[in-house]
């Protein structure tokens, strides 16, 4: 896909498709995504997409585990046999090269080699990351279809420019020659592209205005080359060279911008971070193996040298080393990893030597899922892009009807003004013509926006912020309030108990061993801290049945024969904040964690926690810029305002024991009667509601599945400058888009004019209107391509 017309076609030949719901398209990934009624077909769905559009698909996997591998004989008939355990699919690449998805669980990639398969099978050589092979390919195709019309072209410009001796019968017969094979032979599949659009989709797309100018000119110059031979010249005898540099300036034009877009986005994909290979650790190599990253699987261990990239996600069994992790985290300082550790793929080891276990495979590990994330945010589409595709959707026929009035006036001009023959005046006005049609270039503004949407997802990913939705770009600039969550957003959320009071002793077992029993298993990091403080003393847990969390209050259980139960949590929910044991505590500014059984106290737990590093700073910054700053945490008041006090927070803007739906409550009342852009922070279960109800929710990646799920932004680590990098990327990228709208607008409306000889002394004559593309297109894609050296402030 070239512009934005293209992507308009494919969404609509895909929306026509009975089965297809969801569909989302990019015109910078030239892909789409769409759910299929199991009663439909992919392959049915190609081959129609193939006829209403001429553009050749390919079904892309990009979740669970896949091996590209070599067969003998034809690989479409190795993908029909049946398939062996632990394969789910299997696709044909090309005539040697078979797909293999398959369920790493199940069977390991070298397993698979090995003995998976009845004949022998060998790993093919790998290919790169889907978007950057088809643009590569495209990149290619591009430049051997320019450099043969230019070939071709240069013969034409020499025998119509140079001064030779006057053979006009033999040079236009060359001319005419070599102008039908540009004309049929790479000008060619424009023809198809702009009559299926207009036929199938009612699309008129750029390719049309290609196809009627290049025509025009080409037509023409038959015409009077056929003249010319029956010895009646026209005044204005033919011009091939008009048509053959038109076409091979035009190719040059789509060269230049499929290049500089491959390169954008190569230039941010995460993907590239990914090493090839593994030294991989087994009996029979103790001092390691080296092997293909896609050969690894559950169970190994492989060694991470110095300076080398970590191959994919583990957890250190030996050794120690510090690992720059910047490229995945943005953390800038190189962290500590020793033994107990978990390390990231893609990441740059330092001085030392470390022996790492694998936690996740290569298709599943860190950069993978950033990748898929940053992916999803180039298929969704900010609101200002709605305003560039209503624009580009009216941009081809409106050239089209200045097109005919250009004509109209210098053939108008021509026979009043100039006293010219009919022939001649329709002549000169048809050159206008073929410049206005040509010279204007809807696709800067089709790229102004998604092009500084992928690059910016690609640098917030390398600062450790990962975009879920373009509209999160467009519209964080705007935040004017932010509010985040405590336990473990503000803080570091590694409590530790400080204090610690038992008021009974249940039956048998101690109040100690019930707390253990309940806690024991959950992630919340009260809680957790309180289960790990016991079992830190040697106690052992009792036995405490149905367990289950009570999000923004705590958790509860059944214990003994009487099925009495047992519930742990803030102090208001157990209704025991005024208890002198509790008290006490609360007024320390503690976090407290209260034990009830039946009806009864039980314990009481005094916990404490630290603010991040960066967090003083990133408020009073915040604040600096006029932001205002919020906290909304459920747990205790004196702790809550404690944290708020440090912070320098307006106590009013402190909100303590706020249950899920009260955060959600008090962001709509901040949202309510305002245009206010609101953006939350959290990591919790109970954070999910208001990361929802946010502008902008953004996810502390510490925190759970659950939570990532609502928000519309990521922190790949717990680091609280992330929210103003999120911030200023979009300050940053805003201000690239408003630039390529204003220069698309500059560029088309002097192009236009300048073409249709609007000013007395200047015009840009057919043959060299091609260059429009380039023009045009190369300073968008440039201006979005300046993000990639975004500083934070």
């Amino acid at each position: 896909m070239t512009c934005v017309g293209c992507e308009n076609k494919l969404f609509r030949s895909l929306n026509t498709i009975i089965g297809i719901t969801n569909l989302q398209t990019s015109l910078v990934m030239a892909r789409a995504e769409f759910d299929l009624d199991a009663n439909a077909s992919v392959d049915d769905v190609i081959r129609e997409l193939a006829k209403t559009t001429g553009f050749t698909c390919q079904r892309l996997s990009t979740k669970g585990q896949t091996l590209d591998i070599l067969v003998h004989g034809d690989a479409r008939d190795f993908v029909n046999q049946k398939l062996p355990y632990g394969v789910e699919g299997m696709t044909a690449v090309d005539k040697v090269t078979v797909c293999v998805a398959y369920d790493a669980k199940l069977i390991g990639a070298r397993d698979l080699l090995e003995r998976g398969f009845d004949e022998n099978i060998s790993l093919a050589p790998a290919r790169p990351y889907a978007e950057l092979e088809f643009g590569s390919k495209h990149v290619r195709e591009t430049a051997f279809m320019t450099a043969f019309s230019a070939i071709l072209t240069i013969p034409v410009l020499v025998l119509a420019w140079a001064p030779l001796k006057p053979r006009e019968i033999l040079y236009g017969s060359i001319s005419l020659a070599l102008a039908t094979i540009v004309q049929f032979v790479v000008a060619g599949p424009f023809y198809p592209s702009a009559f299926k659009a207009l036929l199938f989709t009612r699309v008129i797309e750029m390719d049309l205005l290609i196809v009627l100018s290049t025509s025009t000119a080409y037509i023409f110059s038959v015409v009077a080359f056929g003249y010319q031979v029956r010895g009646k010249p026209l005044s204005t005898g033919e011009f091939f060279e008009t048509s053959t540099l038109l076409v091979t300036l035009i190719m040059l034009g789509r060269l230049v911008s499929a290049f500089a877009r491959h390169k954008a986005v190569e230039s941010i994909s995460v993907r590239s971070l990914q090493s090839g290979t593994a030294l991989l650790i087994d009996d029979e190599y103790p001092g390691g193996v080296e092997v293909d990253a896609r050969l690894l699987q559950y169970g190994d261990v492989f060694k991470v040298l110095p300076d080398a990239r970590i191959a994919t996600d583990g957890t250190v069994i030996s050794g120690e080393s510090e690992v720059d992790e910047s490229h995945i985290t943005g953390e800038a300082v190189p962290v500590e990893k020793s033994a107990g550790s978990n390390i990231i793929a893609g990441c740059l080891n330092g001085s030392g030597t470390l022996t790492v276990r694998l936690r996740r495979l290569p298709g599943e590990n860190t950069i993978s899922e950033i990748a898929t994330m940053v992916d999803e945010a180039k298929f969704s589409k900010p609101k200002i892009q709605e305003l560039a595709d209503r624009v580009a959707s009216y941009f081809v026929p409106v050239v089209v009807v200045l097109t005919l009035i250009t004509f109209a006036i210098w053939v108008a001009i021509g026979r009043a003004v100039r006293n010219q023959t009919g022939g001649t005046a329709v002549v000169q006005a048809i050159t206008y013509a073929i410049s206005v049609l040509i010279v204007s270039c809807p696709c800067a503004i089709g790229l102004a926006v998604p092009m500084v949407v992928v690059i910016a997802g690609g640098v917030g990913a390398r600062f450790g912020v990962v975009f879920k939705l373009a509209e999160t770009i467009e519209i964080a600039r705007k935040v004017s309030h932010v509010i985040f969550d405590k336990t473990g957003t503000l803080t570091m959320g590694e409590l530790s108990v400080a204090a610690e009071e038992y008021l009974t002793e249940p039956g048998n077992s101690s109040a100690a061993a019930l707390v253990l029993g309940l806690t024991i298993n959950s992630k919340h990091p009260v809680s957790a801290a309180v289960a790990a403080h016991l079992m830190a003393q040697g106690i052992e847990p009792a036995v405490v049945d149905e367990v289950r969390s009570v999000t923004g209050s705590g958790m509860e259980g059944v214990w003994g024969k009487g099925n009495l139960r047992l519930r742990g949590g803030n102090s208001r929910w157990l209704a025991v904040q005024d208890n002198p044991k509790v008290s006490i505590l609360l007024l320390q500014g503690r976090t407290v964690f209260c034990v009830t059984l039946g009806q009864d106290l039980i314990a009481v737990y005094g916990l404490h926690d630290s603010l991040r590093s960066d967090a003083k700073a990133t408020v009073d910054e915040l604040q600096t810029r006029g932001i205002a700053v919020s906290i909304v945490s459920g747990d205790d008041e004196g702790a809550v305002q404690r944290i708020g006090s440090e912070l320098g927070i307006n106590p009013s803007r402190v909100k303590s024991r706020c249950s899920p739906g009260d955060k959600q409550k008090y962001i709509k009342n901040l949202m309510e009667g305002n245009k206010d852009t609101i953006l939350f922070c959290g990591d919790g279960t109970n954070d999910a509601v208001a990361l929802a109800q946010a502008s902008i929710g953004l996810h502390m990646n510490s925190g759970t599945d659950v939570a990532q799920s609502a928000a519309d932004a990521v922190l790949v680590r717990p680091a609280l400058d992330g929210v103003l990098v999120l911030i200023d990327l979009s300050r940053a990228a805003f201000r690239r888009i408003v630039f390529n709208f204003t220069w698309s607008f500059v560029y088309n409306t002097i192009a236009v004019l300048l073409a249709a000889g609007a000013f007395v002394n200047a015009r840009i004559p057919p043959e060299y209107a091609g260059l429009g593309e380039i023009v045009s297109v190369l300073p968008v894609i440039l201006i979005a391509l300046q993000l990639r050296w975004f500083k934070r402030n």
